[in-house]
């Protein structure tokens, strides 16, 4: 005889749960995966001004430190609605999309401003 546990109540909403985890995890790689590449492709080709550098070395220590916090945000996000869904006390958070949104704007913007100067 199986034992019900209070996880297996909402199986759905944790199956759901775990998916927007990895979802945010894809995303934190690909912005990661993003800073290596403008990197890689500046650096590889032979005519660099000072300036396109500095902004390509933004753009890759940006991208990696933004991918690094959304892992964070995520995990802990996770792990808060893991609790709440379970306690039946769920309520939707808006600043991991927020942050997200803001500072992947300011990477865009990164990007204009490094074709500008390219």
């Amino acid at each position: 005889m199986t034992k019900t546990t209070i996880d297996s109540k909402y199986i759905q909403q944790h199956l759901a749960n775990e998916r927007t985890y990895l979802a945010w995890i894809r995303t934190a790689l690909a912005m990661i995966g993003i800073g290596f590449l403008i990197v890689n492709i500046h650096f590889s080709t032979q005519t660099t001004t000072v300036l396109s550098d500095q902004v390509a070395e933004l753009i890759g220590i940006f991208s990696v430190i933004l991918g690094l916090i959304i892992i964070v945000f995520a995990t802990m996000s996770y792990l808060v609605k893991k609790r709440q869904i379970n306690e039946q006390t769920f309520q939707p958070s808006n600043r991991i999309v927020w942050l997200v949104s803001i500072f992947t704007v300011f990477i865009v913007l990164l990007f204009f401003f490094y074709f500008l100067v390219y």
